[in-house]
């Protein structure tokens, strides 16, 4: 992107036009912007006020500084010129000046006469050389030397990155697509975020996980019953209990599995056709083939030893709290342990109670 420097250019008026011709010239031709006000007139105050908010507006400050001091402001006794340079120092303006030499000076006035010369003002002429050629001057001889001046002096400027300078509207990026999109990401990043609030208050008010992680299997298997015939039970009558109170009291025929090998007891039947499955429906026990051998077995799983520690951990360390019916329920419970294969006798076994 080419950018265009403001050239604000400060001099006297009559005794230089050459000179401030050959400084627009070659600030056009750099491709920068020159400004001046010639068409001024430099007595008046209001006109003054005008000019610095012209140096304002400007990026660089030039000053043309010949043999005249130039008209002088009533209040201050300064010259205009000397004050537009002043108030560049002071708003710490770019600038630099060209300044003639002696010599060109004199050859001036033998050809131009005494119209190239200071005569009112020659003391304030000389302090405000010298103010400025301690700072960043050239000399010239004539308006060639002028050009070379400016050129050299805006390519330095122009590289500086710091300093704005005008830019054609052609050459301005268009952001209007780039805001519209950042608007849009704006608008999705605030509805995220709300989304977000209303997530972390509703979660908040989410019911907090039951500290039983057994809890409701517990609850489904209590509330599943099971007829036991009088055959398994031994008895005159059938019974029915929940499936928890079978699952408890029969632990340890659970723990060690049941298979469905020849010679089968009616207890052994019932456990493997009838009860087995229902848990296996609850991931507590599964059927698995036993290898070498025909026969199948069913096993409890891993979750069903987690919930056989749950249910005695819950006879041991709450036995005066837990609920009554299913650990007394299971002390009761008609003895439904199978027979050894081995053994054919009719003995029975009560079922191992909770402690």
């Amino acid at each position: 992107m080419k950018r265009k420097l403001q050239v604000f250019v400060s001099s006297t008026y009559a005794d230089l036009m050459p000179e401030r011709q050959a400084s627009v010239s070659a600030i056009l031709k750099a491709g920068h912007i020159p400004a001046g006000m010639e068409l001024f007139t430099a007595g008046d105050r209001s006109q003054m006020e005008t000019i610095k908010q012209w140096i304002d507006e400007s990026d660089v400050y030039m000053l043309i500084l010949g043999g005249r001091y130039g008209s002088v402001e009533p209040s201050s006794a300064v010259s205009y010129t000397e004050l537009e340079y002043d108030y560049a120092i002071q708003q710490k303006k770019p600038l630099f000046a060209v300044v003639v030499t002696e010599g060109s000076l004199e050859s001036r006035v033998k050809t131009g006469g005494i119209a190239f010369i200071e005569r009112d003002n020659p003391k304030e002429l000389q302090l405000f050389r010298q103010k400025v050629l301690s700072n960043i001057s050239s000399f010239f001889e004539d308006p060639k030397d002028i050009k070379l001046c400016v050129h050299e002096t805006l390519a330095d400027f122009a590289g500086n990155r710091t300093m704005k300078g005008w830019v054609s509207a052609n050459e301005v990026v268009d952001t209007t697509p780039l805001f519209e999109e950042i608007t849009k990401l704006s608008d999705e990043n605030r509805q995220l975020k709300s989304a977000i609030e209303d997530l972390e208050k509703n979660g908040s008010e989410k019911p907090k996980p039951s500290a039983e992680p057994f809890g409701e299997l517990e609850d489904v298997l209590r509330a599943i019953e099971v007829k036991l015939p009088a055959k398994v039970t031994g008895g005159a009558e059938e019974k029915t209990l929940s499936l928890l109170t079978l699952f408890f009291a029969a632990k340890e025929t659970f723990v060690n599995g049941i298979t469905n090998k020849m010679g089968m007891s009616e207890a052994d039947q019932f456990f493997y056709f009838n009860l087995s499955p229902k848990l296996q429906v609850h991931g507590l026990m599964e059927n698995e083939k036993v290898p070498g051998v025909q026969y199948r077995r069913y096993a409890i799983t891993k979750l069903g030893s987690e919930f056989l520690a749950h249910l005695e951990r819950r006879s041991v360390l709450k036995k005066k709290s837990a609920k009554p019916n299913d650990f007394q329920a299971a002390a009761q419970a008609p003895n439904v342990e199978p027979t050894k294969a081995k053994s054919r006798a009719r003995r029975r076994r009560r079922l191992p109670l909770p402690s």
